[in-house]
């Protein structure tokens, strides 16, 4: 049986690149996209220098046709997808009363609006083809309101969860799930850089499990969802913060 492909969105770096490694080592051909053609063929050749198992694309996902672009790629190469992770997201930290409009659409263009396009290029590809998995990364800001983040990326982030059920409803009778993963604050290198020391220690006491969430955990869970006998999960959303948000 031939190794199924996973396409992961803003995967250059952070949670991305994690993702990525993780389903390569559970035994997908990985897709590596982001803005930078560069920075997407550096993670990929990091996980296969033969570029055989690995492969970096430029992708922007505000535009619907960079999906298409990089589906048509996929399927010249391997015959099509099986996996799709919408990753891709901007964040900028913000008072609400002072998000200029420019801001506000920068940050919902990225992190909703290629979702959207995300789930509708790949959900027709998985759709025609009968079998397909599709996985959101959502944040925990888009379920509480955020409290370390901007308005514009908490709303944005709600949306995903909205995108989730109606794509999980609509192409659950194709064979394709949508899912997604809620992650609270999570250990990477650029939370660490960007946050001081003091401000991360008070995160974290106010997590109640006492520790920011686990990449490694979010990606497993990100394969777990993506994997061919997940088929009876769709439409929801599993959340990974550590006991910030209970429901």
């Amino acid at each position: 049986m031939s190794a199924r492909v996973a396409v992961v969105t803003g995967a250059a770096r952070g949670l991305g690149e994690v993702i990525a490694g993780r389903l390569h080592t559970a035994g997908y051909i990985v897709v590596v996209t982001d803005l930078s053609a560069e920075a997407a063929d550096a993670v990929a050749g990091k996980l296969d220098p033969d570029r055989s198992t690995a492969l970096g694309l430029a992708l922007d996902v505000r535009e619907k046709e960079s999906f298409e672009r990089v589906l048509a790629e996929v399927t010249g190469r391997w015959g099509g997808a099986d996996v799709l992770v919408n990753n891709a997201a901007t964040a900028r930290i913000e008072p609400v009363l002072e998000i200029s409009p420019e801001s506000f659409a920068a940050v919902v263009s990225t992190t909703l609006t290629g979702v959207f396009f995300g789930c509708q290029v790949f959900g027709a590809h998985f759709a025609a083809r009968g079998q397909g998995r599709i996985v959101n990364v959502g944040s925990l800001a888009g379920q509480n309101g955020g409290s370390a983040t901007g308005a514009h990326y908490a709303a944005a982030k709600g949306g995903v969860g909205t995108l989730t059920k109606v794509f999980g409803r609509d192409l659950a009778a194709s064979g394709v799930t949508v899912n997604a993963v809620s992650p609270g604050p999570l250990d990477l290198p650029s939370v660490r850089e960007a946050v001081p020391s003091e401000a991360l220690a008070a995160i974290v006491k106010s997590i109640p499990a006492g520790q920011l969430v686990s990449p490694e955990f979010v990606a497993d869970t990100v394969v777990l969802l993506a994997a061919e006998h997940a088929g009876t999960v769709t439409g929801a959303c599993w959340d990974i913060n550590g006991g910030l948000y209970l429901r």
